[in-house]
């Protein structure tokens, strides 16, 4: 897996990132290689099979991270830009969430109290039910697809690291908070 040469790997005609160019490429070993490429498949097909559980009760994962945000937020409200932060979506992509959340009458957008600039998305007492109607088989999945696959110290382990991925990538102090209180 782990080229010999420049010349065995078409990547390395391509010319570094200016932030790597004083050092030498680290090519991932075998085992780097692979452990690499099973976070990805596991992520996207964990991620998959969490949205199709959801799918039954017409919500996607990016959307229902948001309901449960709400859920725990003071009054079941939060600021959009905060909440952009917490589910680590572009403002876009949250606004594009928040409207079809809000159309299906489980979220509501209205302006921050006192301050005119800011938008607030608020759970709905519908939005409430469906959380505690959904919770339920929700953690369920999450048990069967992830936590009981490992041990309680692999989980543990898994945390650590992730919590060490956001603060390594991160883009604001707020993104990925929640995963350390």
């Amino acid at each position: 897996m782990t080229p010999t040469s420049p010349a065995q790997d078409p990547r390395a005609e391509v010319a570094a990132p200016a932030h790597a160019a004083a050092e030498p490429v680290r090519w991932l070993d075998d085992q780097e290689q692979l452990s690499w490429r099973a976070f990805l498949r596991g992520y996207y097909l964990l991620m998959e099979a969490l949205d199709r559980d959801l799918a039954e009760f017409g919500l996607r994962m990016s959307e229902w991270e948001i309901l449960i945000l709400l859920s725990e937020a003071p009054q079941q409200r939060q600021r959009m830009s905060a909440l952009a932060d917490l589910v680590v979506q572009s403002r876009s992509r949250l606004t594009h969430a928040a409207k079809r959340l809000e159309a299906a009458g489980v979220v509501q957008r209205s302006p921050v109290r006192g301050d005119g600039r800011g938008v607030e998305l608020a759970l709905t007492a519908a939005g409430q039910e469906l959380v505690t109607r959904i919770a339920p088989s929700h953690v369920h999945d999450v048990r069967r697809r992830l936590v009981d696959l490992m041990s309680a110290q692999e989980m543990e382990t898994l945390g650590v690291v992730m919590r060490r991925v956001i603060l390594a990538n991160r883009t604001s102090e707020a993104q990925g908070q929640d995963a350390f209180e």
